[in-house]
């Protein structure tokens, strides 16, 4: 009969603890999405356009991690609701580029505000410094994965 191995409970594993912030995170975080009629994927979207200013729909795709079809679908959404705007490129008429209209900035700042507060109730008993210092470790976690976006 071969015995089992004994785990080690001087070490202290995190991956559990993080899974379970990550889904609490982001329960709250679609509760104070909804309001606004967002979604994450909305979210992320806005922030990027952002944070490029104008970008292809292609390379919005790639940055995104969506195929042709899932980026049209989400455009779509945002474009009904005039937070986005498409025009051809004009270097390459093939081309859509991809701009964040002037209601996506404010309805993005309504988000981030949303989104502020659910942090503010997740990480309640973390004081400013611990709250600095998390996200530190998360962003130096994070910065080897291959599809990093700090």
């Amino acid at each position: 009969m071969e015995e089992s191995p004994v785990l080690d409970q001087s070490v202290r594993r995190s991956g559990a603890l993080i899974d379970y912030l990550a889904r609490h995170l982001r329960r709250r975080s679609e509760s104070a999405l909804a309001p606004l009629g967002l979604r994450t994927r909305h979210l992320v979207a806005l922030t990027v356009l952002r944070d490029r200013t104008e970008i292809t729909q292609r390379d919005l795709a790639t940055a995104l991690v969506l195929d042709s079809t899932n980026i049209v679908g989400l455009l779509n959404e945002l474009e009904e609701r005039h937070l986005v705007e498409r025009r051809r490129s004009p270097q390459d008429r093939r081309r859509h580029v991809v701009s964040l209209t002037d209601d996506g900035v404010t309805l993005l700042c309504r988000a981030e505000t949303a989104l502020s507060a659910v942090e503010d109730e997740v990480f309640e008993t973390l004081d400013p410094e611990q709250r600095a210092q998390l996200h530190e470790l998360l962003v130096a976690a994070t910065s080897a994965a291959p599809d990093s976006f700090c």
